[in-house]
This record gives structure tokens, sequence and C-alpha cells, in this order.
């Protein structure tokens, strides 16, 4: 039987993170450059290290390398014993690999538009980039592996997102409420009652990213302007948040047309607790706040702008999906609730603990300490730190006081 052990996560310096949030989540002082995410898994750009007692290992040492005897990568802690660490059937399914990435984010500025494909979508894109030459890690690469990655966020403080579109006859009342006379396409699309709503925004898209790169940078600008001057008159107060926001989103990234892009879509603060899954197909936009993430291991995004990466709006268009909707979010409905998403990589289980709690062990996963200190399986962890708990070690308990997320395989 392997046992649990502490998990150290990796940090990501992104430009979009914060200087303070992981920081103070982790009792350490504020830093100079950003941090932006906490990785917790065997992503092969960050995976995390496993320490555990070597009289533990089912395992020679010398089938895997670490800093010390103790300290392991977690991606060869699984490797060299799949079937143990993961159980029989994720490692049967998932080809002895862990599903999952968990991350913490800490979004101080705000990320791209973007999307990410399903499936067969990412199966076929990354095939025709192969058969075309583009190498894997080319800059101008959309597809980079054949996975799908679906997500699913919950807040740890009031967390803001972009994420679908608004209907219609709303965007063209936003639009045409800022006084741009060069929109007015745009807004006789959007009320073109002839056609379906979702035909109306691709045709809206399929328009903004067309345009040429002066036209298109013109207006941006015109757009940002008109946000800004009327966030300040305080006029429009039914879309003032929606302004304020393509105003701030200007200010990183001007001329830029995902600003206009920006207004088509909801605008939603998720309150503590509260969550959103991602499914494939859905624009969406993090713009501030602190989450705990999880996602399948892939990392294919198609970005529409707001980025200085790279832009594929037609990859984007082929993948993407118009119909307006309304934002699902999920509350909890107990101090211990299970998010489960329609998908087979993950699940992800938010526990408020103040008293010790028996936990079944149904497969591995990783329990995530956000706040005060918490044993997880005999091991002591605190704000940042998680704990491995591999497939073969069975039920354990959670004791002490703090907020514990478990990830894990899914249902699906």
């Amino acid at each position: 039987m392997n046992t649990p052990g502490v998990l150290d996560g990796v940090i990501k310096p992104y430009s979009w993170g914060s200087t303070d949030s992981l920081a103070a989540m982790m009792g350490t002082t504020s830093t100079t450059t950003p941090q932006a995410e906490l990785w917790f898994g065997t992503h092969p750009r960050g995976p995390a290290t496993l320490l555990r007692p070597a009289a533990s290992r089912n395992v020679s040492s010398d089938a895997l390398s670490g800093v010390s005897p103790d300290v392991l990568r977690l991606d060869e802690v699984i490797a060299a014993d799949p079937q143990s660490e993961l159980g029989q059937q994720v490692a049967r399914k998932f080809a002895g690999k862990l599903p999952f990435l968990l991350k913490v984010l800490a979004v101080a500025r705000p990320l791209s538009l973007q999307v990410h494909p399903n499936a067969f979508e990412a199966q076929a894109g990354f095939e025709a980039e192969e058969q075309q030459g583009v190498r894997v890690d080319a800059a101008h690469r959309s597809f980079v592996d054949r996975n799908h990655k679906p997500e699913l966020i919950c807040a740890l403080e009031p967390f803001t997102v972009l994420c679908g579109f608004r209907e219609p006859v709303a965007t063209a009342k936003l639009l045409r409420g800022l006084g741009v006379l060069e929109l007015e396409p745009a807004v006789k699309l959007l009320q073109a009652n002839h056609s379906q709503a979702s035909d109306q925004i691709q045709q809206v898209l399929a328009w903004l990213w067309g345009l040429d790169v002066a036209s298109g940078a013109e207006l941006a600008q015109q757009v940002a302007q008109a946000c800004d001057d009327l966030v300040h008159v305080g006029s429009h107060a039914e879309f003032h948040a929606e302004m304020h926001w393509a105003a701030r989103l200007a200010e990183h990234h001007e001329g830029d047309v995902g600003v206009v892009v920006a207004l088509m879509l909801n605008l939603v603060t998720l309150q503590p607790g509260q969550a959103l899954f991602l499914e494939a197909g859905r624009l969406h936009c993090y713009l501030e706040g602190m989450a705990v993430e999880i996602m399948a291991n892939s990392d294919n995004v198609l970005r529409g702008g707001l980025t200085q990466k790279h832009v594929d709006t037609n990859a984007l268009l082929e993948v993407l999906d118009c119909r307006p909707s309304d934002v699902a979010l999920l509350t909890p409905t107990a101090s211990t609730h299970t998010f489960r998403p329609p998908v087979a990589e993950f699940r992800l289980i938010r526990m408020e603990v103040s008293r010790p709690v028996r936990c079944v062990n149904d497969g591995p996963e990783i329990a995530l300490c956000v706040a005060g200190c918490l044993s997880v399986a005999n091991q002591k962890i605190r704000g940042g730190q998680a704990v491995w708990v591999p497939a073969s070690s069975g039920d354990f308990e959670v004791a002490g006081e703090g907020l514990l997320f478990r990830a894990m395989p899914g249902d699906s």
C-alpha cells in the first residue's frame, strides 16, 4: 500500500497575476513579480513534488528521480506504480495518467478572450496541424494536444468573468447606446428578426474579426472612449458594469477589437463558494479575483483577442457555440458540497471543516487547503499546501479548521 504525502505546488508567474493574493493564502510576504497560478498535478509544464517517507514506497528509489530520497515528482511516482497510485479502473481508463490538474488562480488583470475545443475537435485540429508540419511548440500553433479542456472554477473571493453570449436584442441596445456610428452594421445584424440568435451573433463576430487592422483598432478605440465617457457621467445604468470593464480592457489592450466582442458577453461575479463549469465552445474571459480551478490535462486554448499570444479567430469560430444563454452558477447547498460536471476527468468537493470528518477514498485525489490548518490522512497542511491520497491508501480523516478542496476523477 502506498501512503499519502504532502504535495508542493508550482507557481506560475504570468503577467496577469497578483503580487499578494497567493502570498497571503500561503502566509508569506508579497512578491515583486506577479504570481498567477499555483498548480497541483502532473502536467509536464509544472509537476507537483511529493514528500513521502521512503519506507512507504512500493518501488525502488532508483526508478524515481528527485531532489532527495523523500522528495519526488508526482508524475514519476504515478508512472512507477499507476495501479496502486491511481487504482486499476482509473489507471486503465486514462492510460496510467492523472486525468486532471488542480489550480489556484489569482487574477489581478484580465486574461484573454478564449474558448476550448471538445474532444473530437481537439483530435481533428491536432492531427491537421501535425500534417501541416507545424511544430507543437510553435508560437502560432492552435492545437497543442489531442485532449479537450473542460474547466470548473470555484470562487474563493468575488470572482468576475465574462462568459457566453447575451441575447442579441440586449446587446443591440447596449451597442446602440454607445453612440458609435461605426457600430451600426453590428446593431442591424443583432436586430435582424429573420435570423436565428446564434446566426446573428456569429455574423457580428465574423464582421468584427474580419475588419482590417486599422479599422478594427479605430473601432475599438471609439468604443472604449464611449464606454469610458458614459461610465464617468453615470449614463446607461443598465450596462454600467459592462462598459466599465470594456474601458479597463482597452487600457491593457488598446486598439484590440476584442474590447467590442467583450461587450457581447454575459458579465457575472461569482461569490465565495459559487462555481462555474465551462464546457467546450463557451467563449469566456476571467477578469478579476481568486478561485480554485480544476480542468482536464490539456493546453488547447483558442484565443480571440485581448492577448499578446497567438490569436486564431478562424479556428475559434469553427468550435464556438454562439447560442445565447444565461450563466448557470453552481451554489453549495451545505458545508460539504460536491460539484459533478458531466465529464470523466474530474469532480470537486468543497469542504468547510470545523470538526473531524471521515472521508471515503474511492480513487486517487488531491486534497488542497486554501485557508486554516488541517490534518488530511495524518498529513498536516495549511493554506496553499495539498495532500496526495493514492487510491490504495483507503479511507482517511480530515480534522482541524479550514477550507478544503478535494479533487478526484469524475463519475462519468
